[in-house]
C-alpha cells in the first residue's frame, strides 16, 4: 500500500503542476489580449472550483486559485451566455442595459461588442499562447543541451526490414520525405515512427544523383510512457553516430520553432488518421493516461539522476519539459477544433457572423454549444474507458483489497 501511495503522489503532482502551467499560459494569452484591447474582465482563475484564495487588482479583476487545479478560465464582464456569444436580440437587451447603468458608449469595453477582429485575435491568443510556451521550453531545451547534428545518411540497412525492402542502400543521403526535408536523422525517424504502415516518398541523393523511394514503415509495438503498447513505424535504417553540438539563443529559437512545428503537423496528423479510421482510437489519451506517464518519466528520471550522478530533480525537468512541450501543443491544436465550447467553436461562430453580418441564432447557438459539449465528454470517457483498460486498474485495485 505504501508503494502504492508513492507512486500516486509520484505520478499525480508533477503532472499537475504540468498542466496547471500550461493551462495558466493558455488563459493569459486571452486576459493580455482582451487587456491590450481594453475588455473589461471579471475573474481570472486558475483552477475550478470555490477559491482557495482571491484578490482583486487596481483594475477590479479578481485572480483566484480554485480547489480543483486541472484547468481555468477567464470571465469577461457581461458574460452570462454559456457560449460566450449572444445573438442579435441579446445583444440589444445588453447594449441598452449597458447605456442606462452606464452611459453611450461603455458598451465598447464589453468583449460581445468589441470588433470582430479584436474577438478573434482574443480567442486565438490562447492556443497561440501554448504554441509559443512549447517554443520556450524547447528552445530553452536547445540551449541547456545542444542540438543533434546526426546528418540523415544511411550507414547500414536492417536486412529484411522496410528500408532495404524498398531499395535503400548504405551510403544514400535523404534529402526529403513526402516532400518535407529532412536535416537529421532524428527528424527522419520523427517522421517515420507516426507512420506505420503508411507508404513514404523518400528523395535520397545516391553517388549524386537524385531517386526516389517510397517506403512503407513497418509497424511494431514499442512500450508507451502512457501505460501498455503503442504501434511505431520502423525502416530498419542505421544512421552514423551523432553528435550533440551547443547553439546559441538565435538557433536554439530557430530549432524550437521547427520542433513544434514538427509536433503540431505530426498531432494534426495522427488525430486525422483516428478520425477517419486508419489508426486505432486506443491511442487517445486521457488524465488518467498522462499521470501515468507522468509518473514513468519520474521513474526515468531517478534512474538517470543516478547514472549520471546529477540531482534527481534536475532529470525530472530534463524529461518533464520535453513532455510538457508537447502537450502543450496538442491542448493548442485540441482548442483550435471546430467545436463549440472549445476556442475553434467560438471562430466557427464568429465566421458564420462574418459571413452573415450578424451573430448566429440563439437556437443554433445553443443546440451546437449542447452538441459540442456532449461530444467532448463522450471522447473524454472513451479515452478514460481505453487508459483504465489498458493499465488494468480495475484489477489492480482489486489486488489491494485481496
Amino acid at each position: 500500500m505504501t508503494a502504492f501511495l508513492y507512486t500516486i503522489v509520484s505520478s499525480t503532482i508533477p503532472f499537475v503542476v504540468m498542466i496547471s502551467l500550461i493551462v495558466t499560459i493558455h488563459e493569459l494569452g486571452h486576459f493580455l489580449t482582451a487587456k491590450a484591447f481594453g475588455t473589461a474582465i471579471d475573474r481570472f482563475s486558475m483552477g475550478f472550483g470555490k477559491a482557495i484564495i482571491s484578490w482583486r487588482d487596481r483594475a477590479g479583476v479578481e485572480w483566484r486559485v480554485g480547489w480543483i487545479p486541472l484547468g481555468g478560465y477567464v470571465k469577461f464582464a457581461g458574460d452570462e451566455n454559456a457560449a460566450s456569444m449572444p445573438d442579435k436580440t441579446s445583444l440589444d437587451e445588453a447594449r441598452a442595459s449597458i447605456v442606462a447603468r452606464e452611459g453611450p458608449g461603455a458598451e465598447l469595453k464589453y468583449l460581445a461588442f468589441k470588433p470582430l477582429w479584436q474577438r478573434t485575435l482574443i480567442i486565438l491568443a490562447g492556443p497561440a499562447a501554448n504554441f509559443l510556451l512549447a517554443i520556450v521550453i524547447f528552445a530553452a531545451f536547445f540551449l541547456s543541451f545542444g542540438a543533434p547534428v546526426t546528418t540523415p545518411r544511411v550507414q547500414a540497412v536492417v536486412q529484411g526490414e522496410a528500408g532495404q525492402q524498398a531499395g535503400f542502400h548504405a551510403g544514400d543521403l535523404i534529402v526529403s520525405a513526402d516532400g518535407r526535408p529532412m536535416n537529421t536523422f532524428e527528424e527522419v525517424q520523427f517522421y517515420v515512427q507516426y507512420r506505420p504502415g503508411v507508404p513514404i516518398d523518400f528523395t535520397v541523393r545516391r553517388q549524386g544523383a537524385l531517386i526516389h523511394l517510397v517506403a512503407r514503415p513497418k509497424a511494431i509495438q514499442e512500450p508507451s510512457a502512457f501505460g501498455g503498447s503503442q504501434a511505431v513505424g520502423r525502416l530498419g535504417l542505421e544512421a552514423a553516430e551523432g553528435a550533440i553540438v551547443h547553439v546559441g539563443p538565435v538557433r536554439a529559437v530557430s530549432l524550437a520553432v521547427q520542433r513544434t512545428w514538427d509536433v503540431a503537423a505530426t498531432t494534426a496528423y495522427a488525430l486525422g488518421r483516428i478520425v477517419t479510421g486508419h489508426m486505432r482510437a486506443d491511442q487517445l489519451h486521457s488524465i488518467v493516461g498522462m499521470v501515468h506517464a507522468s509518473g514513468t518519466i519520474t521513474k526515468e528520471a531517478i534512474t538517470a539522476a543516478h547514472a549520471a550522478k546529477v540531482s534527481w530533480i534536475v532529470a525530472e525537468a530534463f524529461f518533464m519539459s520535453q513532455l510538457a512541450a508537447v502537450m502543450s501543443v496538442s491542448i493548442g491544436l485540441l482548442n483550435l477544433l471546430p467545436v463549440p465550447t472549445l476556442d475553434g467553436g467560438h471562430l466557427i461562430f464568429y465566421a458564420y457572423e462574418w459571413v452573415a453580418k450578424r451573430p448566429a441564432a440563439a437556437k443554433v447557438q445553443a443546440a451546437g454549444y449542447r452538441a459540442g459539449l456532449a461530444l467532448l465528454l463522450g471522447l473524454m470517457l472513451f479515452a478514460t474507458w481505453n487508459d483504465v483498460e489498458r493499465l488494468r486498474l480495475f484489477r489492480f485495485i482489486g489486488s489491494l483489497f485481496s
